[in-house]
């Protein structure tokens, strides 16, 4: 018999329209002869629809439009215990902080991806970095920006800031991904320009001191025995890898595998892989670092549990370059996550 698998798509955060790429990519890429498929939509105000139309509807937002294919109350698909298993392929809030993992998991339903604390706590970028720091693992220097103190005294924050880390500096929203949010500061005009941007997302938000560094990132899966695909680098098309870069500029570009010896490669899918651990990941995640191009220092940069599947994504590219194809990868992900429910 077929195994009942929902994907799960769209959402409520800022990373909506990358997730319906992503599901769109994974839909036509699952073996329909081996899964029974349930598309479940989340609309941006929350609202859950099954849908049976055109997989390029999902891609291009006219799902929600397309009242015959629609079905109400998407979410009884889950309560009703009609699937096996639970793909959420939907990043950032409400999808990749645990949200979703903690209904999967209070529905007795096994899902793809790391479990709720693990989600939780990597969708946290000031939470990652004071769990890791305890590890010892290398990372950009930053100070923290809480919006009810800053609002208080943004002239204290701002001479911090200066004092301790200089400039240049990066300005991320702590919970948030597709490099939203994000912004570079190479003064103090573009550094309160950054930060009012960055609060619009997060009432907490991470500054780090740059690093004249490449950017590379590692695929990892598994359970107990993770595996690291070879590790790719970003040759991003503008100054840094914001969203723009990342989704709509074709300069930019994905060398695979990254510019290392052998022994530099197998050096960095070691560290992704220990990281992985550390984090108590299963199932997936990429693990992304910065690497200083003067000294080869290597910097943990940020872990992504549920990283990106659009054709254009590192993930799966990663995979296929190490030889697992995008359905092969998407068969062992439902595999690991059968395996963790039987735990």
């Amino acid at each position: 018999m077929k195994k009942k698998i929902a994907i799960l798509f769209g959402g409520q955060s800022t990373e909506h329209e990358v997730s319906r790429v992503s599901a769109a990519s994974v839909l036509k890429n699952i073996d329909q002869a081996k899964y029974e498929i349930y598309p479940i939509g989340i609309t941006k105000d929350g609202k859950w629809f099954g849908y049976n139309g055109k997989i390029e509807n999902i891609e291009n937002g006219l799902w929600e439009k397309d009242e015959k294919q629609k079905t109400p109350n998407g979410q009884n698909i889950l309560f009703n215990k009609e699937v096996e298993v639970v793909f959420p392929v939907m990043h950032g809030l409400y999808g990749e902080d645990g949200t979703i993992q903690g209904l999967c998991k209070l529905l007795n339903i096994p899902f793809v991806g790391p479990g709720v604390l693990s989600s939780a706590l990597c969708m946290d970028k000031v939470y990652t970095k004071y769990v890791l720091e305890n590890f010892g693992i290398k990372q950009a220097e930053y100070v923290v920006v809480n919006k009810f103190d800053y609002n208080k005294n943004k002239d204290k924050f701002i001479k911090g800031i200066e004092e301790h880390l200089g400039y240049a500096v990066f300005i991320k929203p702590s919970n948030s991904g597709s490099s939203v949010g994000i912004t570079k500061a190479h003064n103090r005009e573009e550094l309160i320009k950054g930060l009012e941007e960055a609060l619009k997302y997060d009432r907490k938000i991470l500054v780090e001191k740059a690093i004249n560094a490449r950017e590379v990132e590692v695929a990892v899966l598994g359970n107990d025995e993770p595996k690291a695909a070879v590790p790719g680098e970003i040759i991003p098309a503008k100054e840094f890898y914001d969203y723009e870069a990342k989704y709509q500029n074709e300069a930019s570009k994905l060398l695979i595998p990254a510019a290392f010896n052998e022994e530099g490669l197998e050096r960095i899918k070691k560290l992704a892989i220990d990281i992985y651990k550390m984090l108590d990941c299963q199932g997936m995640s990429r693990v992304d670092f910065l690497v200083d191009k003067d000294t080869e220092e290597v910097y943990l940069n940020e872990i992504n549990t549920l990283p990106g599947f659009t054709s254009i994504s590192m993930y799966p590219k990663l995979w296929q370059a190490s030889g697992k194809e995008y359905s092969k990868l998407i068969d062992e992900l439902i595999e690991l996550a059968v395996d963790r429910g039987n735990e």
